[in-house]
This record gives C-alpha cells, structure tokens and sequence, in this order.
C-alpha cells in the first residue's frame, strides 16, 4: 500500500499499472491512471488497519485514509483495499475490502 501511494506521489503511472492485479486491469486502466495523477497532488498517507497480508496468505487487506489536493481544494480519500499475491507478490485487487 505504502508503496502505490509514493508512486501516486512520484506519478509513476508503470509501476502503479504493474502492482494492479491482472484480474482488475481493464483495457482502460493506464489513461485511467495518468489522468489521475495529472489532475491529484497526494499529500499524506494513514493505514488504518490491516488483516491478513502474512507471509503465508494469499490475500491481505488495508483500510487507509489519504489526503490530497485537487483543484486546489483538500480531500481526504478513505479506502479499504484488496490485495492478493499474484506470481508471489502483492497486486492490489480492488477496493471492495
């Protein structure tokens, strides 16, 4: 999680479509992801809470809250977030956690 987030941060759109599950990227998630790093200054980044996510799970979950800045205005986005190994690493799976 911790690492998506810095690569919000850094705009690193490659690594960001790499660490997406293969059964959750669509066709579209590359454009998807570019416009959202143009248009989102991510600022901070809180875990809230994790449950699995061991050495021996397949799957893990983190609740998170970021903050950000779009449009000059601040939000805050909360998450609880899917992950699930994928060729022995972690890929982030959806958002339905």
């Amino acid at each position: 999680m911790r690492s998506r987030f810095c690569a919000y941060r850094l705009k690193q759109v490659d690594y960001l479509v790499e660490t997406t599950h293969p059964d959750s990227r669509t066709a579209k998630l590359r454009l998807e992801v570019e416009e959202t790093v143009k248009q989102v200054e991510w600022l901070s980044l809180k875990v809230v809470s994790t449950s699995l996510g061991n050495r021996d799970d397949k799957n893990g979950k983190v609740e998170f809250r970021a903050d950000y800045r779009m449009d000059g205005q601040p939000h805050t986005h909360h998450e609880r977030s899917r992950f699930r190994r994928y060729e022995g690493r972690w890929k982030y799976l959806d958002d339905r956690g």
